[in-house]
């Protein structure tokens, strides 16, 4: 029961990132048919940040959801990469793309 919540949690997450892609792509390739020259604003944009998205971190984002699935299926997501101890699951609950038993933030 544990691994199949874990893995609606990360495919939950992947979803979400994948959308924001699409929507960031969607709102960067200007439309050809459009008679607006004006460029078109993201709305998941946060105004108070120039409208800036990281395109990076959402595809870094979307790189550690593959990976977290990836762990699920061969059996090692519970499991620290470096010490080879395991994740407790409250750092997984709170960063389920963890690779390490203390995750980086970024």
């Amino acid at each position: 029961m544990r691994r199949r919540t874990t893995r609606i949690a990360v495919q939950s997450r992947r979803s979400r990132s994948a959308a924001n892609l699409e929507e960031v792509n969607e709102h960067s390739v200007p439309d050809p048919s459009s008679t607006d020259l004006a460029p078109s604003t993201p709305p998941a944009a946060d105004a108070a940040d120039n409208n800036h998205i990281d395109l990076d971190a959402i595809e870094r984002d979307l790189t550690d959801v593959q990976t977290a699935l990836e762990r699920l299926n061969d059996g090692s997501y519970w499991t620290d990469e470096v010490t080879g101890e395991p994740i407790a699951e409250d750092v997984l609950a709170a960063h389920p793309t963890a690779r390490t038993a203390t995750p980086t933030l970024s």
